[in-house]
């Protein structure tokens, strides 16, 4: 299985349960690895056939800044259906970190699964 792969996106956007959380934007870090048959877009040097991760990017860019979340877990979800309805993405992981959530932590957040690899 080949896969596509996005580290370290940042996006500052509202995000959190407190009261705190309501009123400052925060950065929410995807790493993101989604299968795609990368074969027909090597083949034909076709962008068409490619999985374009400048797209996905743009896309989950002008989703989450245009978003407010309580929970990651909300939003980790909100991705992976983008990417998997809008993108056809078979399979992916995504990891999202609120980095600046806990001051003793270098990142918190969750990591999900989605779809058949």
């Amino acid at each position: 299985m080949d896969k596509v792969f996005i580290d370290g996106l940042e996006i500052e956007t509202i995000i959190g349960i407190y009261d705190w959380e309501r009123e400052v934007k925060q950065i929410v870090r995807l790493d993101l690895e989604m299968a795609w048959d990368n074969k027909p877009a090597a083949q034909s040097e076709d962008i068409e056939k490619a999985l374009n991760y400048k797209a996905v990017c743009d896309r989950l860019i002008d989703f989450i800044v245009g978003s407010e979340f309580l929970l990651v877990e909300t939003m980790a979800e909100s991705v992976a259906d983008i990417l998997m309805s809008e993108f056809h993405v078979p399979w992916l992981q995504l990891k999202l970190t609120k980095p600046t959530a806990i001051p003793q932590a270098k990142g918190v957040g969750v990591m999900i699964e989605r779809g058949k690899k």
